[in-house]
């Protein structure tokens, strides 16, 4: 590990998670708000469900690891809420153990450290006639609705105010961008630039308004190396430095 030490922010969860970084992907833009305050981290797996998660937790979250997450974010149940095969393989994980396994990873997670936060990401949307139209010869039919999805969703929030724990509802959220079905996904599954946009900015209100001490929220994290410096740029008076490292005019949105 590389120093001086910062907070470290996880994302774990399947596809949604391992894409973060594409396509002006949601974790990128996480990385760049949270530069010199926070490290990101990204534990993705293309087309994992929670049964996956479940499996591997001991390994991705050590207890005894001599660092442990200041916040975790998850997102599964995309996959676990496709339709089931005859065969019984694939990807579908039946909504009552989905929900078990979601109150596992969230109890593990909560054995880490006092301070480890946690915000679940609920199934998203998708645009049911894309996704019919990407269907693959190489896979067997792929059952994704809007029906299902909503179905995980509202299982996950609800898991999440059983048990006190912050949510984002992506089902509702993307619902609310005009033409969504066309402008937040690539595929009709997984997040276009816009898609993922609204998934910065939810998760942005969860960090500003939770009421944890200290607050993980970027503007109210110390910035890393933020002393004043002579071998900043010189101001146009030429008597003075500028420091630039809480600077944000790069930024094509700006994030609150």
């Amino acid at each position: 590990m590389v120093g001086p030490e910062r907070p470290q922010f996880v994302l774990f969860g399947s596809s949604i998670v391992q894409l973060s970084y594409s396509n002006g992907g949601w974790g990128a833009t996480l990385s760049d708000i949270y530069a010199r305050k926070a490290d990101i981290v990204v534990r993705g797996y293309y087309g994992w469900n929670s049964r996956r998660a479940v499996q591997v937790l001991d390994q991705v979250f050590p207890k005894d690891a001599a660092v442990q997450p200041s916040l975790v974010i998850i997102y599964f149940g995309g996959n676990d809420s496709m339709g089931p095969h005859s065969s019984g393989l694939g990807p579908h994980v039946p909504l009552p153990e989905y929900i078990d396994n979601m109150r596992l990873i969230a109890r593990h997670l909560q054995s880490l450290s006092d301070s480890t936060r946690i915000i679940f990401l609920t199934c998203p949307p998708v645009n049911e006639d894309k996704v019919r139209a990407n269907t693959s010869e190489v896979f067997s039919k792929l059952v994704r609705t809007n029906e299902l999805c909503q179905q995980y969703s509202d299982a996950c929030i609800k898991l999440c105010q059983e048990m006190g724990l912050k949510v984002v509802d992506l089902f509702t959220a993307i619902q609310k961008s005009d033409d969504w079905m066309n402008t937040c996904f690539t595929d009709g599954v997984h997040l276009s630039a816009e898609g993922s946009n609204i998934v910065v900015e939810e998760i942005l209100k969860v960090l500003k308004s939770a009421e944890w001490n200290p607050s993980l929220h970027w503007k109210l994290l110390p910035t890393e190396f933020s002393e004043d410096s002579p071998y900043d740029l010189v101001a146009a008076g030429g008597k003075r430095t500028l420091n630039p490292s809480e600077w944000t005019f790069h930024r094509e949105i700006q994030w609150n």
